[in-house]
Order: C-alpha cells, then sequence, then structure tokens
C-alpha cells in the first residue's frame, strides 16, 4: 500500500495533474510508474501546462538571475534538445499531420568556417602519418641539391693534331620526377606553390581537399609526379588573406644587336626545321673525293651552334667559311673570323689547305668582329 502511495505521489508530482486522474493511469498500469507515465503522455494527457514555482528571492541572490525560459511539460523538454542538435545538423521540418504525426524532413547541415576546414584538414593530415615540422630549423637546414650534369661534351686533344673526340653522357630518363609541392591554407582558401588562390567552396575543389583530409596526395599532384614522389609540405595561414606572390625575375629570351659595329646587325634564330634544312643543303655543297683523304672539322658558331662536316685534306680555309655561311644564312652580312683553339690562332689566310694550315681533324671557333 505504501508503494502505491508513492507511486501516486510520483506521478502527481511529474504530470500536474489530479489524484483521482493520476490514480486512473496507475491502475491502468498495474501500478508500474513508467508504464502509466508512458500511457499518460500517449493519450495527449501533457496538453495540460504544469507551471513551475518560481524560486525565492534568496534563491535568486545566491545563483545567477532567473531565466525566462521555463519548462512547461515534457515535451518541451524534448523540443530544447532537439534545438540544440539542429545547431549540427540543420534546420528541422514537418511536412503533414502535428507535431506527433507526419513526416520530418532535416535541412543541410551548417556549413563549416574556414577556420573549422583548415582545423579538419590538419586532424585528418596527422591521423594519417603526416608530421608536424618546425619552420624556422626547416628553412635553416634545407638545402637544395645540385642536378649532375647529363649532357655531352668533347675532349681537348693534347696537340693540334690529335682529334677532339665527342663524350657522350648519360641520358636521365625524364619519366618520372619527385615533386615538392607547398599547399598553404589561407583564411579564404588554398594555393600551391606561388599559384592562384583557390577557393574552399568551389566544388572543383572538392575532391583535392578530400584527398588532403583523408591524407593522400592529390590525383592532380601525382600527375605532375609522373610516378615519381611526392613531397607535400602543409603551411597554416587561416588567420591571414591570401597576398599575390611577387612575379619572379625570368632572363631575357629575344633577339639583340651586336655591339661595335657601324650598322649592327639583327641575330635571330630560325625554326629548328629551317635550320636544319640549311645545314643539309650546306653540307651537300661541299665536295668530297673518296679517293683523297678525308678528316672531320668541327665548327664552334658564336650563336651557340655547332657543326661537324667531312673535308678533304686539300679543301681550303675559305671552303669552310663558304660552309658557315650556308648552314646559318643570316651569317651571310655579318663580319667574322676564324681562329683555332689550344693556342687561340687566327686564321688570316684562307687560302691555306686544311693540311698546309694544320687543321686535320680540328676545332675551330668563329668570332664576330
Amino acid at each position: 500500500m505504501a508503494d502505491r502511495e508513492e507511486a501516486l505521489r510520483e506521478f502527481v508530482a511529474v504530470t500536474g495533474v489530479e489524484e483521482e486522474r493520476a490514480r486512473f493511469f496507475l491502475e491502468s498500469a498495474g501500478w508500474d510508474l513508467q508504464i502509466a507515465l508512458a500511457s499518460f503522455y500517449e493519450d495527449g494527457g501533457d496538453e495540460d501546462i504544469l507551471t513551475l514555482p518560481q524560486p525565492t528571492p534568496s534563491s535568486i541572490s545566491r545563483g545567477t538571475a532567473a531565466s525566462d525560459h521555463r519548462v512547461t511539460s515534457f515535451r518541451d523538454l524534448v523540443h530544447a534538445q532537439e534545438d540544440d542538435d539542429e545547431e549540427e545538423e540543420g534546420q528541422r521540418f514537418y511536412a503533414g499531420g502535428s507535431e506527433r504525426s507526419g513526416q520530418q524532413i532535416v535541412g543541410p547541415p551548417r556549413k563549416k568556417s574556414p577556420n573549422e576546414l583548415v582545423e579538419d584538414l590538419f586532424k585528418g593530415a596527422k591521423e594519417h602519418g603526416a608530421v608536424a615540422v618546425d619552420r624556422t630549423a626547416k628553412s635553416g637546414g634545407e638545402t637544395s641539391k645540385p642536378k649532375p650534369f647529363a649532357g655531352g661534351g668533347y675532349r681537348l686533344g693534347a696537340t693540334p693534331e690529335e682529334e677532339s673526340a665527342y663524350v657522350a653522357g648519360e641520358r636521365r630518363q625524364n619519366s618520372a620526377q619527385d615533386v615538392h609541392v607547398v599547399l598553404k591554407l589561407w583564411k579564404s582558401g588554398f594555393s600551391l606553390d606561388s599559384g592562384e588562390l583557390r577557393s574552399y567552396q568551389d566544388p572543383s575543389n572538392a575532391q583535392f581537399l578530400d584527398d588532403i583530409r583523408r591524407g593522400e596526395v592529390p590525383a592532380e599532384l601525382r600527375r605532375l609526379a609522373r610516378g615519381g614522389q611526392v613531397n607535400l609540405d602543409m603551411e597554416d595561414h587561416r588567420d591571414e588573406e591570401y597576398v599575390k606572390p611577387k612575379s619572379v625575375f625570368k632572363a631575357f629570351t629575344g633577339e639583340g644587336q651586336k655591339l661595335g659595329s657601324t650598322v649592327p646587325q639583327v641575330m635571330g634564330t630560325s625554326s629548328p626545321a629551317q635550320q636544319a634544312e640549311n645545314e643539309a643543303k650546306a653540307s651537300s655543297a661541299i665536295a668530297i673525293s673518296e679517293s683523297e683523304p678525308v678528316t672531320n672539322i668541327q665548327i664552334r658558331l658564336a650563336d651557340g651552334g655547332r657543326l661537324v662536316q667531312k673535308f678533304n685534306h686539300s679543301h681550303r680555309i675559305r671552303d669552310i667559311r663558304l660552309f658557315i655561311v650556308d648552314a646559318r644564312p643570316a651569317m651571310a652580312a655579318t663580319s667574322f673570323v676564324l681562329m683555332t683553339t689550344f693556342p687561340n690562332k687566327e686564321l688570316t689566310d684562307e687560302n691555306q689547305t686544311l693540311k698546309e694550315a694544320n687543321l686535320l681533324n680540328a676545332v675551330i671557333v668563329q668570332r664576330l668582329t
């Protein structure tokens, strides 16, 4: 009997209904308090509003100011909890019926701020093995490795009669290369190295950011490496606005004029196809007699080019001049002289044969005057 009285008092205290109505729900539930309360709220018994007693002035002075929001029923407690969840999940809507029936629709989630997005990127990278690096220590100890020379060259002869042999270098495979990229995360977007700003909200960048969050190298960086290793550094600039980097100085690659002449000649460069055609035409113009001794003459041009041509020992120095003019028609109106190397000596008598001038298998240098 005491248990029933205790259950009755608790039911009245929780629901605020009269004892007669509370007894009805308890008797229907076999005096099980939890079942009786569930039956009460399912039947809509909570429509009766319960007003909580106001706190006494002494209790107000001990705590903070009383809140204007008061819980009137268990339904309000549920609604208050749902309001807190909506901040993360999005606003909730109901289609049809009332609050107890119908379809609930949850709106889109709240968008993350740039700071939260950058924090997620760093968190995801660290979870997949990324290591924080001290920027000052890295910049001080980081040195650029020199790239070894991989071209060819000529081994100079010890004597004027000795031929300068061409030595081929090892060809490096350019199919794969290591790539080092710096990903800078700014307040309103991100950039790669010194590239342009890319927005966090741009759908075309979503896959790139998802790969970073999962600790993977994005596909566009893997394509740059062509199968090589990609070293990716991430820099945190979330509190800074993007600053466009200064343009890098580029060396002049156009045409120029040769100084020291009364009428400067403009030295231009022809296309590779046209240049190859001119060299082939100049080579065919040299008549080679198979019955006479043959020698190879290497000619280093003033424009940085190099020509190698076969001559008979009986050919003269002026034949070399004509060969140069035919191979480089732009030099027809340019004044130049021919010189030997080691020792440097100008070939002033162009009527001499190659054998007489001791130019067999020699290197000749063109110098503009």
